[in-house]
């Protein structure tokens, strides 16, 4: 930047922040015309910093205000999803003798980390944290983004679309009492990485013979073309490769107990991805819940409440043994 572009903006934000200054130079230009003098002015306000104030807050007023209140929930309102961490898995034994395989999910400290709406991102949704983290670990864009929104620094962030009646304030704290047991649920997580494995391994391909007619080719895909017509491998043909390390969803999981005092999730089968791992919980899309038996748009626990002394909550597995009824 040359001496004079320097000179030039060190003098317009002098006029701009100095207004005895500037009603000084107005006052000796007198002759000047008045639309001249205020589009001097209009031009110094907008190198002022004070402008840039004045901008934010009244974007920041016209922003609506959202309240933590319960209220019914429409068979059209989309709730907000939770993260977790896979703890792994075990199996547990109903009240009917059945063996029940489970995977053990922990809700560690979710808050709501941002809200975007309609009037300013132009779709409704949360940003959902999860965890805890130092900032020295983390980058200062991301220490910013925190710091900008109140909220304390997390591990884990993620963005979950929700209706325009589902919204909650920054700040909020979301616990595992937010879904029921008995509900179903979607969960999606990175699967576990297998490296470089073979067509059998990744596609499930049966193999060359074993003993007779194959030579170092038992594990082999065998062809993968034709001869001239048409020359050339197609695209989307099975062959050997990277396995695993996507993200994938498993559908209709049923949750089978949630423990509130220490905000764990037993849901029944199997979830992607390895121990420690996150995931991402949110209402089943296809095996939808009643909407009256969910908290909306979230779960909001009494004043008095403690949620140390909270019993765990099993799902309702009704008063017919299944056993008897195969019988």
């Amino acid at each position: 930047m040359s001496a004079l572009s320097r000179g030039l903006i060190s003098r317009l934000r002098l006029l701009s922040l100095n207004p005895s200054h500037s009603s000084c130079t107005a006052t000796a230009a007198a002759n000047a015309t008045t639309s001249l003098t205020q589009t001097q002015c209009h031009f110094f306000r907008c190198f002022s910093s004070e402008a840039m104030v004045d901008a934010m807050e009244a974007v920041a007023d016209s922003r609506p205000v959202i309240e933590a209140k319960p209220g019914p929930m429409s068979p059209g309102s989309k709730r907000t999803g939770l993260i977790a961490v896979k703890c792994g898995m075990t199996a547990l034994w109903d009240k009917w003798g059945a063996r029940v395989p489970i995977t053990v999910l922990w809700v560690d400290d979710n808050i709501v980390s941002q809200v975007k709406t309609p009037e300013k991102e132009g779709f409704p949704a949360l940003q959902i944290g999860c965890g805890q983290k130092k900032a020295k670990h983390l980058t200062k864009p991301e220490v910013g983004h925190f710091r900008g929104q109140g909220v304390p620094l997390k591990r884990k962030l993620h963005e979950f679309p929700v209706s325009n009646d589902a919204l909650l304030p920054v700040g909020m704290e979301i616990g595992v009492r937010h879904f029921v047991p008995g509900q179903y649920v979607d969960v999606t997580g990175i699967t576990r990485g297998k490296g470089f494995q073979g067509g059998m391994k990744r596609h499930g391909f049966s193999g060359m013979p074993a003993s007779h007619g194959a030579s170092l080719s038992h594990r082999s895909i065998g062809s993968t073309g034709q001869r001239d017509d048409a020359g050339k491998v197609f695209k989307g043909r099975k062959m050997p490769g990277r396995m695993g390390g996507k993200q994938r969803t498993v559908k209709n999981v049923w949750v089978y107990k949630i423990d509130p005092a220490r905000n764990l999730m037993w849901v029944k089968g199997q979830v992607p991805g390895a121990e420690g791992n996150f995931v991402f919980i949110r209402d089943a899309f296809y095996k939808k819940p009643d909407v009256s038996s969910l908290p909306f748009p979230t779960y909001f626990a009494p004043e008095d409440e403690d949620p140390s002394k909270l019993e765990p909550l099993v799902a309702d597995l009704g008063e017919v043994d299944p056993f008897m009824v195969a019988d």
